[in-house]
């Protein structure tokens, strides 16, 4: 009997945070064998997908948002402390921001509702997940049009805790539009917030006034860049010119919303306004505007300087925006002369993903199910993020196969030296996005030849074509990274298999920790 010469057994995997019993829990929705999470996970891979309010292919928006909130109701109650770290970080971590305002909301909910015990956690939920000078009006809007207007005490306190931090004059003028059912001086007024300073004070009595639309409010001597933004709409009401000095612009807080609204048709030439715009804009508006600033006729000088700041890999993560908003800005975008800092920026936004050794089979689920939107404009669809992931993880490895499968499966050719932005485009050109079942067990096995690993890039709704776990030997991995967060998964969470989420890059670090021998933990 051979004692050296034989096939060395993999080092057992250390423990990932997704975890569920190993029996089949029910069918998947494509009626494949379907394995449950605990509340954790469940929760967990739910909320890094939701975008609230947003249809799924299988889950209507109201029943996948109830099951959210009921979700988060429970896993208050039983551990108050995982869950407001995780909401938290929803917000800040993953930017999923209506599914974090949704969430702080429920958390108060499910613990009052239980007679919870209180040492401020409550407060302090609600008070952490609000990032943005909007988000305290949109959960009192959300909490009313839910429960009513009796708004208790914690989410008051927490939204007086946020807005204290949050409002701010250049936040007034551009978050305080008449389009938010809940105003600034709404907010104060339900919430009674403490000032800061004496300045903060005289904003929300302004905030007030303008609310109730007091014709006789004047601006505080205090709040001089809500009194240069009056001046300038005076200005501009008599010769819309002014609005080409960049300098009177940043001065005044004025949007480039506002600004573009108030030059009228033809009456400012709009190349010179947005080359005027453009020192007082942030990163995403740079982004969202690429469209915007080809139909003017930007200068490629001035255009050279926005792509500058868009490839600039400090400001692609201070942005945290996720990797899909670069590939659907590569697609809005007219002209050619944004590709290379598209994808600059696409690649420093993936910076996470790992390099994995010896042979990966990665396999991206492109069936009909993944063809379900997760972008309110309908331009970005589940199977985008698939591409996006797979694709980067594929070029990161010593050695790659990359397979999108559906009922059939095709391989997609990698070329060496091609970006990601690149490979993603050529994926869709030649053809890999299928649109049929989801024959998941039968395109691992097809493909299977001996890999290291296995990642799977898929919404989990496996057909009934054998079971995706016994596909490939029991000592090698397999990684799923779910896109949908349906509740029950076509996998076990047991040995070697393993579950991952979101719609960022950061969980992927945990592949080579968890090959390692070592336990994969929360992002959080």
């Amino acid at each position: 009997m051979a004692k050296l010469n034989v096939r060395k057994v993999r080092a057992a995997i250390g423990r990932g945070p997704v975890a569920g019993p190993a029996r089949v829990a029910g069918p998947t929705y494509e009626g494949g064998a379907g394995y449950a999470r605990d509340l954790k996970s469940e929760l967990f891979l739910l909320a890094v997908t939701n975008m609230v309010g947003e249809q799924t292919f299988y889950e209507p928006a109201a029943e996948r948002d109830e099951r959210y909130s009921r979700l988060v109701r429970a896993a208050a109650v039983a551990d108050p402390d995982w869950t407001g770290r995780f909401l938290a970080w929803l917000r800040t971590g993953a930017n999923m921001r209506t599914a974090a305002v949704v969430g702080a909301a429920e958390f108060v909910k499910g613990r009052l509702e239980a007679g919870a015990p209180s040492t401020g956690e409550n407060r302090r939920v609600v008070a952490d997940v609000l990032q943005r000078a909007d988000e305290p009006g949109e959960l009192l809007a959300y909490w009313m049009s839910r429960y009513g207007r009796a708004v208790p005490k914690p989410v008051k306190r927490g939204i007086a805790d946020a807005v204290q931090r949050l409002y701010t004059e250049r936040n007034l003028l551009k978050y305080d539009t008449a389009s938010h059912a809940f105003r600034f001086g709404d907010v104060v007024d339900l919430t009674h917030p403490g000032p800061a300073a004496p300045w903060q004070g005289d904003l929300f009595a302004y905030a007030l006034g303008r609310r109730h639309g007091r014709e006789d409010l004047a601006v505080p001597a205090s709040l001089g860049v809500i009194a240069a933004n009056e001046r300038l709409r005076a200005d501009a009401a008599a010769d819309p010119a002014v609005l080409l000095d960049a300098e009177r612009l940043r001065e005044a807080g004025m949007t480039w919303e506002d600004a573009l609204s108030m030059s009228g048709g033809t009456a400012v030439d709009k190349a010179a306004l947005w080359t005027a715009l453009l020192p007082s804009m942030g990163y995403m508006a740079r982004l969202r505007n690429l469209r915007n600033f080809d139909q003017a006729g930007v200068a490629d000088d001035v255009a050279a300087q926005v792509a500058a700041k868009l490839a600039d890999p400090e400001q692609v993560a201070r942005s945290r925006q996720l990797p899909m908003r670069f590939l659907s800005a590569y697609r809005a975008a007219p002209s050619l002369r944004w590709s290379w800092a598209l994808d600059q920026a696409l690649t420093a936004s993936l910076a996470n993903v790992p390099a994995l050794p010896g042979r990966t089979l990665v396999l991206i689920d492109t069936s009909g199910s993944m063809h379900s939107g997760f972008s309110r404009d309908g331009t970005l669809m589940r199977w985008d993020a698939a591409v996006v992931f797979g694709v980067a993880l594929a070029t990161r490895c010593a050695g790659a196969d990359v397979v999108s499968f559906s009922t059939g499966s095709t391989v997609f050719k990698l070329r060496k030296g091609e970006s990601v932005l690149k490979a993603i485009e050529r994926f869709r050109a030649e053809g890999h996005f299928h649109g049929q079942g989801t024959n998941t067990a039968t395109a691992v096995r097809k493909h299977f030849k001996s890999h290291d690993r296995v990642v799977i890039l898929t919404d989990e709704q496996a057909s009934f074509d054998g079971s995706v776990s016994d596909a490939v030997p029991r000592d090698t991995p397999i990684f799923t990274w779910n896109l949908a967060g349906y509740r029950l998964g076509h996998a076990p969470a047991t040995a070697n298999r393993w579950t991952f989420g979101g719609l960022s890059d950061a969980g992927f670090g945990m592949i080579p920790l968890l090959e390692a021998g070592r336990h994969g933990d929360w992002p959080f």
